[in-house]
């Protein structure tokens, strides 16, 4: 089978299973052959290399598996992070929770946060890079992603200022800290999400309960409760009214909600009343 007629019968596999089934077919061929995708187009009359191991890569996909999940790896920010079934794939929208949270440490000179649900480490890396100074506590309660992102945090050799915890929310961290980040589960357990999603990365990482605002509840009065001064979360597209609401009758200093590129809720910015 040369390469392009093994690109031909991937993007055939491909139609129903994901939107750019061209686009992905490359993609896997390249990471097959260890190429990258321009030089598929020049050495289209080449064959390819154990036709077998990238006929399972493209089966793997057209059953719905995360492209991530099957190359072991997901691009974030400016980086590439190793993943694997169990860790949640990083979402390009958290991006932009890692910028609001950038601009909060560097105005207020914030030397140490805390991160809830460390998931593939994608946060605190990004964030440890941006300030080398920073101190980070990063806790998760499943042992995949503690692995995971102790692994992508040695590569980017941030083990000094990064140090994770197997901790249920903050209950394992007893220190004082200034700011908590988190990508919580915020889903509720009866939406119905994609066979990609949904049978592949780890629900526990995804529902948050019946509602799926219980979680995000809970971290504001732990976070309150702690005396922290600023909480950065996302959130689902439906949860702002509900959160408002929330807040409204705890008291805080002030919630400031973002949206995505999409235009959709996805996230607030909260300060604490210094009282509390």
């Amino acid at each position: 089978m040369t390469i392009r007629e093994g690109l031909s019968w991937a993007r055939e596999a491909l139609q129903e299973a994901c939107e750019r089934p061209a686009f992905e077919a490359e993609l896997l061929l390249a990471y097959h052959l260890d190429k990258d995708r321009t030089s598929l187009i020049i050495h289209e009359l080449e064959g390819i290399t154990d036709v077998d191991a990238f006929q399972e890569l493209i089966q793997r996909r057209a059953a719905h598996e995360p492209y991530e999940y099957i190359v072991g790896s997901a691009s974030f920010y400016d980086i590439h992070l190793e993943v694997e079934k169990g860790v949640l794939i990083p979402r390009p929208e958290t991006e932009i929770l890692i910028d609001l949270v950038a601009e909060i440490i560097e105005r207020e000179k914030i030397t140490k946060i805390a991160e809830i649900g460390v998931g593939s480490g994608a946060i605190s890396i990004v964030l440890a890079r941006k300030f080398p100074n920073l101190k980070i506590i990063a806790t998760d309660i499943s042992d995949t992603p503690l692995k995971v992102a102790g692994q992508n945090i040695k590569t980017f050799g941030l083990e000094e200022q990064i140090e994770l915890r197997k901790s249920n929310l903050l209950d394992e961290v007893p220190e004082s800290v200034e700011l908590v980040v988190s990508n919580p589960p915020y889903i509720a357990e009866d939406f119905l999400l994609k066979s990609n999603v949904v049978d592949y990365e780890p629900k526990e990482a995804l529902f948050g309960g019946s509602v799926g605002d219980e979680l995000l509840k809970q971290i504001i009065l732990d976070v309150r409760d702690r005396g922290t001064k600023y909480l950065a979360c996302e959130m689902g597209y439906d949860q702002k009214e509900p959160i408002q609401d929330f807040v409204n009758k705890i008291g805080v200093k002030y919630i400031k909600f973002y949206q995505d590129l999409a235009g959709f809720d996805r996230g607030f910015i909260m300060q604490f009343n210094e009282s509390e």
